[in-house]
């Protein structure tokens, strides 16, 4: 319904404002906004009364879906200033249903409405997709990559063009807002799209800046270690049920322990052995099991692991 303030009649809602102007990019509704807009009433919004941000997703997967829910859960934009579009149908109707998003007919509609332009897609789609949407990319729009393995360089050989680019790697907490994600700013990237950027990620988590020379190892040490971590807590919750306890307690007792242990870690800023010492008495327990993990090569399990996940990662 159209809204009316002051005595003055306004023909559309407010949310249609937003999402018309996302849509079609016009000033068709630009008296209506402008009041909108000076009413406040939505705040922490990257606008101003003369233009709106629109934060556009190529790919409407799993990370792309917990990059909107946080953006939307933190109130950093509104759901009609995002646009995605992705090639499976059940995936555009999840992120409408679920997120209220407006949604686009092609990857190049995406592209040409995006200001920041999230490429959510495999890696090994990449280059299908830049060639699709590389001549409709403006000048000044950030495209941000969330892809493993594809450099900054071999995107903007793709683009065929030196692009504002921002490539960063998050991990799958983000499902829950507790995403770690590393970020790399482009050499285009000003400082403030690249605050702003840095606002759009921390929206599920916390951020860290890097090198792009240490994307190959944030991908072994966060972007895939949830894997590991999972399996660590399924070998626990296994040896669990093996002495009795049943499976659904046996997984939320060690999921718990190592959420608690990640959490204690990060808090008290003390170092993993000192934390593994506080727990292990003289002649107990504890000492008994870290010494058949020590015996069996736990550590160089792991680190086997991360060694082989950032090569992969380079060879991609």
């Amino acid at each position: 319904m159209p809204w009316i303030d002051n005595g003055k009649k306004f023909p559309y809602t407010e949310k249609e404002c937003i999402i018309n102007l996302v849509k079609i990019k016009n000033d068709k509704f630009q008296s209506c906004l402008e009041h909108f807009f000076q009413r406040k009433e939505i705040e922490n919004v990257y606008i101003n009364k003369e233009d709106i941000i629109v934060i556009g997703f190529i790919g409407l997967g799993n990370m792309a879906t917990a990059i909107i829910g946080g953006l939307l859960k933190k109130k950093l934009v509104a759901p009609g200033e995002i646009i995605g579009t992705d090639k499976l149908p059940e995936a555009v109707k999840k992120a409408t249903d679920t997120y209220g998003i407006v949604t686009a007919e092609s990857n190049g509609e995406v592209a040409q409405k995006a200001d920041f332009l999230f490429l959510a897609v495999k890696p090994q789609f990449f280059g299908d997709v830049i060639s699709e949407i590389k001549d409709l990319v403006d000048e000044d729009t950030v495209v941000i990559s969330i892809a493993a393995g594809k450099t900054m360089a071999s995107i903007e050989e793709m683009f065929g063009r030196k692009i504002k680019l921002v490539r960063c790697m998050p991990n799958t907490p983000a499902l829950v807002l507790e995403g770690c994600t590393a970020v790399v700013q482009g050499e285009l990237v000003s400082d403030g799209e690249m605050e702003y950027v840095k606002k759009l990620l921390v929206s599920f988590g916390t951020v860290s800046e890097v090198d792009e020379k240490m994307i190959d190892v944030v991908v072994g040490v966060s972007g895939s270690s949830p894997a590991y971590v999972f399996m660590f807590i399924e070998a626990m919750a296994d040896a669990a049920v093996l002495a009795g306890m049943p499976r659904k307690q046996a997984y939320e007792m060690a999921g718990q322990a190592v959420l608690g242990s990640a959490k204690l870690l990060l808090e008290t800023g003390k170092h993993p052995g000192e934390l593994k010492d506080m727990v292990c008495s003289p002649a107990g327990t504890t000492i008994e099991a870290v010494k058949v993990l020590e015996e069996t090569g736990f550590r160089a399990a792991v680190m086997n692991a991360v060694d082989v996940c950032i090569e992969k990662s380079r060879n991609m």
